[in-house]
């Protein structure tokens, strides 16, 4: 966001349960954060502008996209699951409510366990504090509900509904999404733009910045997109950009 702003007017978004958004509720669906984001868009006056998400946040912009079509005119996903049998096993697991009841209950060993664990996921020195706080701000409701229904999302037989340019990003060293879920996106949205990051895996704007925040600003840049499938290895004044964690 600290790059993007200097060319677009960028926006982020806490789903509910999660971050500073404390908010109660009794569902926490995939289909909940779609809500959210309209809503969100319909309360700044945000009538169309390009959704970026990462991870849950990538696969709930391509819903919004297939939901309300005239809200998003462009939809980038990064390291996104198009098919929740894609999450890895030990987050598939968590997402069931005896696994997660056992790991909020022990919360403390667990974040110690994940503090050197996310080295694994991320090579940015930075992650394991990262993730540290984005655990101590996650509601056990939240965690459990979210990755239960993105377990049990699908959106292949919908992808071909998305006419917009699209872009997907992925690194190939991803555990935690199957870093081959390009391949689904690619099938059901032919003309979807495709980048991959050799050396990067779940976070590739933190293992690989730079790289990463030029292709997505080319990306957002463009006035039209070619519609032929790319795979690829390796300033407009004040629109704005919704970023879905």
């Amino acid at each position: 966001m600290g790059y993007l702003g200097r060319y677009y007017r960028t926006y982020a978004l806490d789903f509910w349960g999660f971050g500073e958004s404390g908010k109660k509720r009794d569902t926490y669906a995939v289909q909940d954060f779609v809500s959210l984001v309209n809503q969100f868009m319909e309360q700044l006056g945000i009538m169309h502008a390009p959704l970026v998400g990462h991870s849950m946040g990538g696969t709930v912009s391509l819903s919004v996209a297939i939901r309300y079509p005239e809200r998003v005119s462009k939809v980038v996903v990064v390291g996104s699951p198009i098919v929740g049998s894609s999450l890895a096993p030990l987050l598939k697991i968590a997402g069931y409510r005896t696994s997660a009841f056992v790991i909020f209950n022990m919360m403390g060993p667990f974040r110690l366990f994940m503090k050197y664990y996310s080295r694994v996921i991320c090579s940015d020195p930075r992650f394991p504090e990262m993730m540290d706080r984005d655990l101590s701000r996650t509601t056990l409701e939240s965690f459990l509900l979210s990755i239960a229904s993105l377990r049990r999302t699908d959106l292949r037989p919908m992808l071909d509904q998305i006419k917009i340019p699209a872009m997907g990003i992925y690194g190939d060293r991803d555990k935690v999404v199957h870093p081959k879920q390009w391949q689904p996106m690619l099938a059901g949205i032919h003309h979807a733009h495709i980048e991959r990051f050799p050396l990067a895996g779940h976070f590739p704007m933190l293992e690989e910045p730079q790289k990463f925040a030029e292709k997505l600003k080319l990306f957002l840049d463009q006035d039209d997109i070619s519609h032929a499938p790319q795979v690829v290895a390796s300033p407009n004044p004040v629109p704005s950009v919704t970023l879905a964690p």
